[in-house]
């Protein structure tokens, strides 16, 4: 009993805050998403991520075991879904990236900070910057055939990340007025991520939900496996191990769909995944919490 109760009050603030964003959309109230979604990219997430990465006392060399076990997951993934995707003849501009890159911003930081407290969302930092850098660079490229490291390094959330890093590194700490100020402005960014994961789904129009729940199942299994076993090879320590697999096993970003939507790939299938492994993850995600606690 005390195990769910622990594992409830972790993941409903996430579906509650959620749950706002989809009521307050189908109430018929106005959610203007660009606008909110470029103020949490460009203003909020930033300040977020470089002070908690600031603040994270991680030893350099679970840091460093981390960053490498994050990166063989994705790795991993992406041999994985690439032959999923050959074997089962599907378009890979439509599904390769949404099967690869889960939702680790709007759900997998503030469950990290939830379940795991401040040293929690520090290592899911890390994580969500290994999947930024792999997103932005080999998910951009394959969704619309471009993408470099000068885009990448023009993203507020890279820059944040990349400072916050060596702030890391060096031990260094901004003043207190100024710490004050990037943490006041960073707390923004989770509650408004996950009202509009909620306003998102509920503006979805789905297609083939049979064949994105059995995809989703795949891909739960599949994402399961590729992060349990890179952080098993990499000796990681229990809390970041489990923030690593809760990262790597988040359902399907919003973003995957807005990007398809953006470069004309086909968005009512990946509409569907996102649909399909949101609702899954109302299920696997307090169970995997549940193992991982």
């Amino acid at each position: 009993m005390n195990l769910i109760l622990t594992v409830l009050e972790i993941v409903a603030p996430v579906g509650l805050l959620g749950l706002v964003g989809f009521l307050w959309v189908r109430l018929g109230f106005e959610y203007r998403l660009e606008f909110i979604t470029r103020l949490c990219m460009t203003l909020s997430l930033p300040p977020l991520v470089f002070t908690a990465l600031m603040k994270t006392e991680i030893d350099p060399a679970a840091l460093t075991s981390l960053s490498l076990a994050a990166a063989l997951a994705y790795g991993a993934l992406t041999v994985a879904f690439w032959a999923v995707t050959t074997a089962l003849g599907l378009d890979r501009r439509t599904f390769l990236a949404p099967l690869i890159f889960g939702n680790t911003g709007n759900v997998g930081l503030p469950l990290a900070l939830f379940a795991f407290g401040q040293a929690g969302l520090g290592y899911a930092v890390v994580v969500f910057a290994v999947m930024i850098l792999w997103h932005f660079t080999f998910g951009l490229w394959m969704v619309a055939g471009g993408g470099s490291p000068a885009r990448l390094l023009r993203e507020p959330i890279m820059g944040a990340t990349l400072l916050g890093a060596l702030f890391l590194w060096q031990g260094w700490e901004t003043p207190r007025w100024l710490t004050n100020s990037l943490d006041l402005l960073g707390q923004i960014a989770i509650p408004l991520m996950l009202i509009t994961l909620g306003v998102a789904v509920a503006r979805l129009n789905a297609g083939k939900l049979g064949r994105a729940v059995w995809l989703s199942l795949l891909r739960a299994a599949i994402c399961l496996a590729a992060s349990l076993g890179a952080g098993l090879l990499f000796g990681l320590p229990p809390v970041a191990l489990a923030v690593l697999i809760l990262q790597v096993t988040t359902p399907v970003a919003v973003t995957s769909y807005m990007m398809a939507e953006k470069y004309g790939a086909d968005a009512q299938s990946v509409a569907g995944l996102v649909i399909a492994s949101t609702l899954l993850s109302v299920v696997t995600l307090p169970l995997t919490l549940a193992f991982l606690i």
